[in-house]
């Protein structure tokens, strides 16, 4: 099963209506069609910040599962608000460093308008490969994280 029929299949993402595009070789892309239930204001259509920091953290997990190749939780997520989204969102991320245990992804959020209305930092688990999680239930979570021959990290350009 791809990367991206992984994530439709995530009943939170679904709910919001979150489309995972593309996830791979640490880079992923998705969409999220911006819909009346998703706005913070009752007059006007306006992506509330939860909606919007919902799509960046689907989004960069999927970049780094494309690199951990299992399960990888979300430690910390840092987002900054630049602009209201009065249009369909899109998320690109990256990651930016990934390692035994934990890997670091930037995610940039747009609108179909093309306003920059979020820029985010996060933090994913990538470590305890073999043990069950809550995350890991009826998952395939042998994979192995990436890293180096000597052990050490990788790091990715930015």
């Amino acid at each position: 099963m791809s990367i991206e029929a992984i994530f439709e299949r995530i009943p939170f993402a679904k709910e919001l209506g979150i489309e995972l595009e593309t996830a791979s070789g640490g880079h992923a892309e998705g969409r999220l069609p911006l819909r009346e239930e998703h706005s913070s204001n009752p007059g006007h259509l306006i992506a509330h910040g939860g909606v919007t920091y919902s799509l960046a953290d689907t989004v960069g997990g999927a970049a780094v599962v494309s690199e951990s190749e299992s399960v990888s939780p979300t430690i910390d997520m840092r987002m900054d608000y630049l602009a209201p989204a009065t249009a369909d969102l899109r998320a690109v991320a990256d990651v930016v460093r990934i390692g035994g245990s934990v890997a670091t992804v930037d995610i940039e959020v747009y609108d179909d308008d093309d306003h920059h209305v979020a820029s985010a930092r996060g933090v994913y688990k990538t470590g305890g490969q073999g043990e069950e999680t809550p995350w890991t239930a009826g998952t395939d979570h042998t994979a192995s994280a990436h890293a180096s021959d000597d052990g050490e990290e990788e790091e990715r350009p930015q």
